[in-house]
């Protein structure tokens, strides 16, 4: 596969400059100077240095504590503008949205979902009616949100007018309604408040193999959802669905146990984790136009079932100052991919 493309890389930037959020970029700067006594502008220029040389974002760089990798350590790291490259390059825009719209997702990958879905926009008031009565706890979904914004659960004990509910709904975007999955309960354990989930990245290639390029085991704290920009953490897990470090936080908080349910992050085991492969494999062939994904997969007491799929997914990996690895996933999707 060629390069990545120097125009397309100079145009991200650019568009990425125009959009520079100072307040952030000052706010991880000072995170970071606070940590280690280094002076805060020199952390500045170099987190703007590496945007540029290593693209990477500002999160990517706290994330992953660049200031403290050189520069061979550095160019290891996937980033979330490597990413994109990638997904606006492999993945066909004839077909994205099929993975953008939730309940366009829904429908095509109905054998894999393991939970009722209703569009609030063309159901009937009869149907709605059924649906809530048929569940105790229900998620309303903006279809075209990202990393769970407009995600919100509702306890339907607590809706006494369904359509007056409906109307408030749409008023919100909040088109699909799908029930609460039940956890597995060994997930379950981690935390109740929300599904956890993994993010599983695959690229399909030309002669139909499938490589796994990150497997992550997400975590809620409390929130409705487990998304790391909601309060959400995450973990690395290996070939075997097994976390062997802590999990961390939007924030840098890092969590070997969680902190509201006591269990232990490091060792978790995720259940059913053979049935999670063989899914993920399906899945990834079901779409050839779309080869890069990044799946959201539950684990229900019956098996796997997938939440969503991300055509431009976001990036994981270890954290160097808790795990010890200083080396990032870049050259796994290098070798899978062929850039």
């Amino acid at each position: 596969m060629a390069g990545l493309g120097w125009s397309r890389r100079f145009r991200y930037l650019a568009r990425r400059a125009a959009a520079i959020d100072t307040a952030n970029l000052s706010r991880l700067a000072g995170r970071i100077a606070s940590s280690t006594g280094r002076p805060k502008p020199v952390i500045l220029g170099d987190m703007l240095w590496s945007s540029v040389r290593h693209e990477t974002g500002f999160q990517d760089y706290y994330d992953w504590d660049f200031h403290l990798l050189s520069r061979r350590e550095r160019r290891t790291f996937m980033t979330h503008p490597k990413s994109n490259h990638l997904a606006q390059k492999l993945n066909s825009p004839q077909h994205r949205s099929l993975f953008a719209d939730k309940s366009r997702f829904n429908a095509r990958f109905a054998f894999a979902l393991r939970r009722e879905w209703l569009d609030l926009r063309t159901a009937t008031a009869g149907e709605l009616a059924e649906f809530l009565a048929r569940h105790d706890r229900v998620m309303a979904k903006v279809a075209d949100s990202l990393g769970g914004d407009g995600i919100r659960a509702f306890s339907t004990a607590d809706i006494r007018d369904p359509e007056a509910w409906r109307a408030d709904r749409l008023a919100a975007r909040q088109v699909l309604l799908e029930e609460f999955l039940s956890q597995h309960p060994v997930m379950a354990s981690l935390n109740h408040s929300s599904v956890n989930t993994l993010r599983i990245i695959t690229f399909r290639d030309d002669q139909d193999g499938v490589h796994t390029l990150a497997r992550t085991l997400k975590m809620g704290n409390g929130g409705d959802v487990d998304n790391f920009s909601d309060g959400g953490m995450y973990t690395m897990l290996d070939e075997h669905g097994v976390a062997h470090h802590p999990a961390f936080d939007g924030d840098g908080r890092v969590f070997a146990v969680h902190p509201l349910s006591g269990t232990s992050i490091v060792g978790f085991q995720v259940p059913l984790w053979e049935a999670v492969c063989a899914l993920v494999e399906r899945l990834a062939r079901e779409v050839p136009e779309i080869p890069y994904v990044g799946w959201d997969i539950a684990i229900t007491p019956g098996g796997p079932a997938v939440i969503e799929g991300n055509y431009n997914t976001g990036v994981f990996q270890l954290k160097p100052s808790v795990t010890g690895v200083r080396e990032g996933l870049l050259p796994v999707y290098q070798r899978a991919i062929g850039f």
